[in-house]
């Protein structure tokens, strides 16, 4: 029987909410898998056919250790996306390397560029969100409307990205899309709750299925084309989140490493992925 190995971390041992889902559509496509931990040192990497990173949730907070984990695997195994689209799409940065894509206005921080590019970014913009580079599940997000705003207080350590504060997240909010093997299938609808702007669930932000429509499909598939084209191959898997600014959807994040599949709004991804693992084992 062939083996698939489904990466998650020490504190959620059974993988990402409604995780059990995946190994039931794997094991309907005779494909037997079971979860663990990234950097459980029992785990025999090269006995599994296949690895899948799915809800390796620390990855930003030790992201050259899991790095180099990556780069070993894959010397074991086959490793879905692999280490080199990992190490690309771990630092935000990649926002400003997709070409003529539609992507929310990003600009570079760091502490050497702290004032002058933060207030090069609120004279353009006027409120500006900040994020870390490296992160994830929104925390370190600022939001802040000048340089002696005292939100700053609350930046993480650099680098930074710094863009425009997409007012429409709180009326339309962000829909997330996920691409399998380049091609559009499924959508997922966000909404943050009050004045926040982060529509993840911890704070306060709810997550619906949605209908995905022609325009949402497309910037997705262009999406992940852009990366197709920046390294030779199609992603197997990927998440475009999206907002709508200046009156078209731009990219917001792209989400190539451990996107979690909301399995709890769109149960219907467990057989989803299960059919793109399918294709690779």
């Amino acid at each position: 029987m062939r083996t698939v190995l489904l990466v998650t971390f020490a504190l959620l041992p059974r993988g990402e909410p409604g995780g059990g889902l995946v190994v039931a559509a794997l094991a309907d496509k005779g494909i037997s898998s079971r979860w663990v931990s990234w950097d459980d040192p029992t785990v025999d990497w090269a006995a599994a056919d296949l690895v899948a990173v799915r809800s390796a949730w620390d990855y930003h907070r030790r992201a050259a250790e899991f790095l180099a984990w990556a780069r070993a695997v894959e010397q074991e195994t086959r490793l879905l996306n692999g280490a080199d689209l990992f190490d690309w799409n771990r630092d935000k940065a990649y926002l400003t390397d997709l070409g003529d894509l539609p992507v929310v206005p990003t600009a570079l921080l760091d502490d050497a560029n702290l004032v002058a590019g933060l207030q090069a970014a609120v004279d353009r913009f006027g409120t500006v969100v900040i994020k870390p580079r490296t992160g994830a599940g929104g925390v370190g997000v600022v939001v802040a409307q000048s340089t002696s705003d005292h939100r700053l207080e609350g930046l993480t350590t650099a680098p930074w990205i710094v863009q425009p504060l997409v007012e429409s997240v709180r009326t339309e909010g962000e829909s997330s899309v996920y691409a399998f093997d380049g091609r559009a299938v499924c959508q997922v609808d966000k909404l943050p709750v009050g004045d926040e702007i982060r529509v993840h669930e911890q704070y306060g932000g709810g997550s619906r299925p949605g209908v995905l429509g022609d325009e949402s499909a497309a910037l997705a598939e262009r999406a992940v084309e852009a990366v197709a084209d920046r390294f030779g191959s199609v992603p197997a898997y990927a998440r475009v989140d999206m907002m709508r600014y200046d009156g078209r959807l731009a990219v917001s994040e792209l989400e190539l490493i451990e996107p979690g599949l909301y399995l709890d709004v769109i149960p219907e991804n467990a057989g989803r992925f299960a059919e793109l693992v399918a294709g690779y084992v």
